[in-house]
């Protein structure tokens, strides 16, 4: 008797635990389990500049094809002027790569701070239009560049154009080089920027771009450099009478990702992302072009003054950039990828 209420027992107990889901050893662990269909993942994307501006648009973009490739499985939240990272771009670099940012879209520019091989996009008249741009961002010479920033856990998901860049200021319209001579001008905080500059004579600022506004105004700025439409979705058109079209230096856009997360996303959805991120962008392109024009003509509606220089004048500033070649070279810490450079684009020559 004793032996068969033992068995009895034992059985029952068997029996409890299995009803309540005991784990058995071919019970898969629920942590190992895919997600629930229709669950969505958020993703926010942190940008620098205003809900009118260039990238706003181009990530508005972004986020409407992703989400639909993705079948619906992310939701992408856009949060404009830097706001998660205080406009402090650095700063915003150093969360995206802690995983405190899940998404970032910065210039380039500011990436040379923490990888200087991104100075050869912005090297002043590297390049000769958005068409030698392009070409040169999809090219195997930037595959190897981009894929560097996976050293800081970021992962490029797109590479985007950004229209080149023109001074405005509250002095004189800049016609040549020697225009340039004692004008205060912010700069973002980049040897390229300063060592260019200032060998025309420039009185470099380096300053957060947060600040730049209110530098302007009270006057201890006489200028700025940024795409056309900086200005307007800035409102410098307020504290700046004059804008030249210099087209002195390139800059492109990196979408970036943490690469923590990025991996812990499905397979569709990385895909999604990363198709949205090449589509846009051509897209991005198509965009700028329209819109330059029409930035321009809003800032000379609001009393901006605009001029374009000779082609003498832009050669004199050609020169003047290749005589800095040396010093560009050291600032980019890569003498293969310089030399590289400026054979896809000519500059060798």
């Amino acid at each position: 008797m004793k032996k068969r209420a033992l068995l009895f027992l034992l059985t029952l107990c068997i029996t409890v635990l299995t009803a309540c889901g005991g784990k058995g050893a071919n019970t898969p662990d629920a942590s190992n389990a895919e997600k629930p269909t229709g669950e969505t993942t958020k993703i926010t994307v942190a940008i620098p500049d205003p809900q009118n501006s260039y990238i706003a648009a181009a990530a508005e973009e972004f986020k409407k094809r992703a989400e639909e490739y993705s079948n619906g499985s992310l939701s992408i939240s856009i949060a404009p002027n830097g706001s998660l990272y205080g406009g402090d771009t650095a700063a915003g670099i150093k969360q995206l790569s802690a995983g405190s940012l899940d998404m970032l879209i910065l210039a380039t520019s500011v990436y040379s701070n923490f990888e200087p091989g991104f100075n050869v996009i912005s090297v002043p008249y590297m390049f000769d239009d958005q068409k030698q741009l392009l070409s040169f961002l999809n090219s195997n010479i930037a595959d190897g560049l981009f894929s560097r920033l996976e050293n800081m856990n970021i992962k490029s998901v797109g590479r985007w154009t950004r229209s080149f860049r023109q001074i405005t200021n509250s002095k004189r319209p800049i016609t040549c080089a020697k225009d340039l001579e004692g004008l205060v001008l912010r700069v973002p905080n980049n040897s390229l920027y300063v060592e260019f500059f200032s060998s025309l004579g420039t009185v470099t600022t380096p300053m957060n771009f947060s600040e730049v506004y209110n530098a302007l105004q009270l006057q201890t700025l006489d200028g700025q450099e940024n795409p056309v439409d900086v200005p307007l979705s800035n409102n410098f058109y307020e504290v700046q009478k004059y804008i030249s079209f210099t087209n002195h230096m390139a800059d492109a856009w990196v979408v970036g990702i943490n690469l923590d997360f990025y991996n812990k996303l499905t397979k569709e959805q990385q895909d999604a992302i990363a198709k949205a991120g090449d589509e846009v962008q051509q897209w991005n392109v198509d965009m700028m072009a329209e819109r330059d024009g029409n930035a321009l003509k809003q800032l000379e509606e609001k009393g901006m003054k605009s001029n374009v220089l000779t082609s003498e004048a832009a050669q004199e500033l050609v020169d003047a950039s290749k005589k800095l070649f040396p010093k560009f070279k050291e600032l980019i810490k890569d003498d293969k990828l310089f030399e590289e450079t400026i054979q896809f684009t000519g500059r060798n020559e």
